[in-house]
């Protein structure tokens, strides 16, 4: 006789909450996904707040608000003296201060942030020795100078998140360039304190910042790769000497 096989022991099935969503969140994400799959670009008018209410069976004030949850992201917009909304694309620099402050309401740490710029710059230094300009490496040296010459702190932070950021545009990779942005934006605070406490953390900065770019210059991605590596490390070793606790919150003064 075959075998009979053997019952499983009854499961009850598990369903998921519905997260409930106000009528203006859903017509915000619909229009939403009609701007991320390319169905509107960049420029296209949108209907209007009347034609939008009655194809989503709406009234105008959900359609009000849906449309200002868009525009407060970036994604709609309205030329000056116009009276209808256009798709926007939102800038690097709005996207990359978005990027930030939510990365500082979760509350993100040094460390954390140490650790995506250790995955992150040592591979853009790579890009950009195969294809920055000698625009984008003058434009590095100026930053290094500024640096070197800053008067105090703040400006010598303000020099270092540049040179990050021009470094990023020299590879290439837009991906990159939005990422490098909302993360040097955050380390500004504390690399400032370490900056006032680590007498040499300055100078060691500069150093390291222009054996990069002497490497970009060789075109020797191995090379910028490496040193930038060493300045990413020498970061943490910097904030250790400081004082400076590697589960500080990002982002705080």
């Amino acid at each position: 006789m075959p075998a009979t096989p053997r019952s499983r022991p009854a499961r009850p099935v598990q369903f998921q909450p519905l997260v409930p969503q106000p009528a203006y969140g859903r017509v915000a994400a619909a229009i939403e996904q009609k701007i991320l799959d390319r169905s509107l670009r960049p420029g296209d008018a949108l209907p209007t707040e009347t034609d939008l209410a009655t194809q989503f069976g709406v009234n105008r004030s959900t359609v009000r608000e849906a449309l200002r949850r868009l525009e407060s992201a970036g994604l709609v917009g309205r030329d000056s003296g116009a009276k209808r909304l256009r798709v926007t694309r939102p800038g690097h620099a709005e996207t990359a201060s978005r990027v930030s402050r939510t990365l500082a309401l979760d509350e993100v740490t040094f460390i954390e942030l140490w650790e995506a710029m250790l995955a992150i710059a040592p591979r853009t230094a790579a890009l950009a020795a195969g294809h920055a300009a000698p625009e984008s490496l003058d434009g590095l040296e100026a930053e290094i100078a500024a640096v070197e010459s800053a008067r105090g702190s703040e400006a010598a932070v303000a020099g270092v998140v540049s040179f990050f950021g021009k470094l990023a545009a020299a590879s290439g990779n837009r991906v990159l360039m939005l990422a490098m942005q909302p993360v040097t934006r955050l380390l500004s605070p504390s690399l400032r304190r370490m900056i006032d406490r680590v007498p040499q953390g300055r100078s060691r900065i500069v150093v390291a910042q222009r054996c990069i770019v002497e490497a970009l210059r060789k075109g020797d991605p191995a090379e910028a790769e490496s040193w930038m590596t060493r300045h990413v490390q020498d970061f943490r070793r910097g904030y250790e000497i400081a004082g400076i606790a590697l589960d500080t919150r990002a982002g705080g003064g």
